[in-house]
């Protein structure tokens, strides 16, 4: 999933805005940050700091006022939906208020569900895929009631919510433990719950409402592994068929890019029936072994 550099914190800074109680508590975040943990105030002018500020802001504003006629130009023949005061509600899995004042709200179109691999599109030594789903040009799936997306850090977990109004993030019901997985509204029966493939790290987990879809991200906590699915007991995808450019390699450690390169050249191995790097180790050390004692015979020794 290709990401824009402007949108690239979008998850992040709008879990911490859904914390505030609206504009003004956010800015007193976020200035009382530069106060605290830098010398923006301090190193330079006072008046240059001001500058720098209101460069930024006078940027932003032509882009948003640029933005604002083009929209208006586009909807000049449909009436305007009214106004209402800009909000930014607190983030909270206790607690619902009542919907009865809550408006339609338009679903972002679903993409198509995951469908098994065709026989004739398997390879050599991948029999084993027989059945498995085809994996999604994000490294994962989609199901009926959520989807996801990999990288071999971290996950992103899609559940739309099927409700004719508006949700706010205080009327969902979210729980992210090591092991397990659930997501639904408030005093309704949870959309998706299960034991989930493989352990996370909570403390890392965030998840915010995107037009009536909870978004979760999450990592893993072996960060070298695929995930074949999300719940325990739901189709697998074909591991063997994730495509490698899509997981970003080059933004790993150098440890950890080894050991995921030597992971993925294993994998074809096997795939292809031929021996791995560690049997290739073995079998050179071996080789190297006989060479050094001619008067051994190995003749009858068995290998494996």
């Amino acid at each position: 999933m290709v990401v824009s550099t402007e949108e690239k914190f979008d998850s992040m800074l709008l879990h911490i805005a859904q914390q505030h109680d609206g504009i003004g508590p956010l800015f007193d975040t976020f200035f009382g940050f530069l106060r605290r943990k830098t010398d923006f105030y301090t190193g330079v002018q006072q008046s240059q700091a001001r500058e720098l500020m209101l460069k930024h802001f006078n940027s932003h504003l032509e882009e948003a006022i640029k933005a604002k006629a083009e929209k208006e130009e586009t909807d000049r023949y449909e009436p305007p939906p009214p106004s209402e005061p800009a909000t930014i509600e607190e983030i909270s899995t206790e607690g619902v208020k009542a919907m009865d004042n809550s408006r339609p709200v338009k679903m972002e179109s679903e993409e198509p569900l995951s469908k098994e691999i065709e026989d004739e599109k398997l390879e050599e030594g991948e029999e084993s895929e027989q059945g498995k789903l085809k994996p999604n040009p994000g490294n994962g799936a989609n199901y009926e009631h959520y989807s996801f997306t990999q990288t071999l850090e971290e996950l992103e977990i899609r559940v739309p919510l099927k409700v004719d109004f508006k949700v706010r993030s205080k009327d969902c019901k979210i729980t992210i433990q090591e092991k397990k997985l659930s997501v639904g509204l408030k005093n309704q029966d949870p959309i998706v719950s299960g034991e989930i493939h493989a352990k996370i790290l909570t403390d890392e987990a965030m998840w915010v409402l995107d037009s009536n879809v909870v978004v979760i991200t999450v990592e893993k906590f072996n960060k070298v592994e695929w995930w074949p699915t999300i719940f325990k007991g739901d189709k697998e995808i074909s591991t063997r068929k994730i495509q490698p450019e899509n997981s970003k390699l080059s933004d790993l450690d150098g440890e950890t890019r080894s050991m995921v390169e030597k992971m993925m050249y294993d994998q074809r191995q096997k795939a292809a029936g031929l021996p791995t790097s560690d049997d290739q180790k073995k079998a050179d050390v071996m080789k190297k072994f006989m060479e050094q004692h001619p008067e051994m015979d190995f003749s009858k020794c068995k290998w494996g």
